[in-house]
């Protein structure tokens, strides 16, 4: 199985960042996506990073990069998740909004079960952290149109890793426990799946 694991944004992406502009999307997905990556390696599994440039790669060459691989190894044998952090506004302000999610496009496809084992290691590791889930067709997932997640050919996820523009998440996230249950929790929400999936 060839695991992807894509860190949103690029170092040249306007805005992503905190109000007070300590903390930067970009740079965080891609110390989180290698950490990832190395992990599951590690564990003996096929994982690499889908963008290893710093430039923001646009969103049609990220997913002919994912749909390669799915032509090269066969679609049921690609997963793909895309990591970023979330942000209730334009990052000029702080606000309130807070949480852990994850997105698949709509429809029930094995997208959801992937979702579904990220989402129940998000409970696990972010114990007191509120998990935002939405349960309107069963499942916790949240379903958005995300070019991404529609145009790949695999089974594909995106999650938001809490909020950059809230004092508490952003804190949560710039701490070393914080950044292990962020990787944490992709880690074995992976492993999870593809130990379902044998």
């Amino acid at each position: 199985m060839k695991i992807l694991i894509d860190n949103g944004h690029g170092l040249n992406t306007s805005g992503k960042r905190s109000p007070d502009g300590t903390f930067r999307e970009a740079i965080y997905n891609r110390e989180i996506a290698r950490r990832i990556v190395l992990n599951l390696v590690d564990r003996g599994y096929d994982a690499e990073l889908l963008v290893p440039e710093d430039d923001d790669i646009a969103l049609a060459e990220r997913v002919r990069r994912v749909n390669a691989a799915c032509f090269l190894f066969g679609k049921q044998n690609v997963i793909l998740v895309s990591i970023h952090v979330n942000a209730a506004g334009d990052s000029s302000k702080w606000l309130n909004a807070t949480g852990w999610s994850v997105f698949t496009c709509s429809g029930q496809t094995e997208s959801d079960k992937l979702a579904e084992c990220l989402c129940e290691s998000a409970v696990k590791n972010f114990p007191g952290r509120r998990i935002r889930t939405d349960m309107s067709d069963g499942d916790m997932d949240w379903e958005e149109g995300f070019y991404i997640l529609r145009k790949s050919w695999c089974p594909a996820v995106l999650t938001e890793n809490f909020f950059m523009d809230n004092h508490s998440d952003l804190e949560y996230l710039q701490s070393r426990a914080g950044r292990q249950a962020v990787v944490d929790t992709h880690v074995e929400g992976i492993v999870e799946w593809l130990e379902m999936n044998k």
